[in-house]
């Protein structure tokens, strides 16, 4: 998968099917998404690619300062890479993006810069300025864009959403987040003589106690301290699987 920084990176690519959004978690929903994305590309000779923003727009937009993510950037580049992404846009969230209309962003950025053809939205998807763009919107003024919606997941009659899976984290039900993330919880930091270290303040971490993990490949036991995170395998970059 390739990784482009913002839209002045891009290379010359058409014919592409394409999805936008925050895609915290890469949770069971997002999945599917992605995966229709990857295959309608393939069906039509094309590439798929998804957009992405850094930081989330919740956070430039002062609207939750108590955010904390499930996945920081390089997790979620980690999760899509493994779901066959040909390209993965990172596009820096700032104020002055955050004010574009839903019809600029759709006709200069997804159109004429990268060449959609096809976009796969969410059920509730929503974009631009105020998130007045949707699903209608699109299929009434884009006719020469496939637009496809897919519809909302349930895992055992659960509500998938990023929403959910942060409120099963935060009381140390891993179990259950797992089974709604589609995969399992991924932290991923840098070790020094205390443990793990993770440098992203937005990063969701398990209340503190002992959890059985995956750590860098290998099967193993962390364990949350108020001060960090504790294993027992030392490297400099540690990726762990709860």
């Amino acid at each position: 998968m390739q990784i482009i920084r913002g839209f002045d990176s891009i290379p010359n690519i058409n014919n592409t099917v394409a999805t936008v959004g925050s895609y915290d978690g890469v949770h069971a929903g997002h999945q599917i998404l992605v995966e229709h994305v990857v295959k309608r590309a393939k069906e039509r000779g094309g590439v798929s690619i998804v957009l992405t923003f850094e930081p989330h727009p919740r956070i430039t937009l002062g609207q939750d300062l108590d955010l904390k993510l499930l996945t920081t950037l390089d997790e979620k580049v980690l999760l899509l890479e493994r779901l066959g992404v040909d390209y993965l846009l990172v596009i820096p969230f700032d104020r002055d993006f955050s004010r574009l209309s839903h019809e600029q962003f759709i006709e200069h950025y997804l159109i004429e810069k990268l060449g959609v053809e096809e976009l796969v939205v969410g059920y509730n998807h929503h974009f631009g300025h105020n998130k007045s763009g949707d699903y209608g919107y699109l299929a009434a003024n884009h006719p020469q864009m496939t637009i496809t919606r897919v519809e909302q997941q349930l895992v055992e009659t659960r509500k998938v959403s990023s929403t959910v899976i942060r409120s099963l984290l935060e009381v140390g039900d891993i179990g259950g987040a797992t089974q709604l993330l589609g995969h399992t919880y991924i932290i991923m930091g840098q070790s020094d003589e205390k443990g793990i270290v993770v440098t992203d303040k937005y990063k969701l971490i398990p209340p503190i106690g002992r959890y059985p993990a995956i750590v860098n490949g290998k099967h193993s036991e962390v364990e949350v301290l108020p001060e960090g995170i504790c294993c027992q395998i030392s490297n400099a970059k540690i990726v762990v699987e709860l």
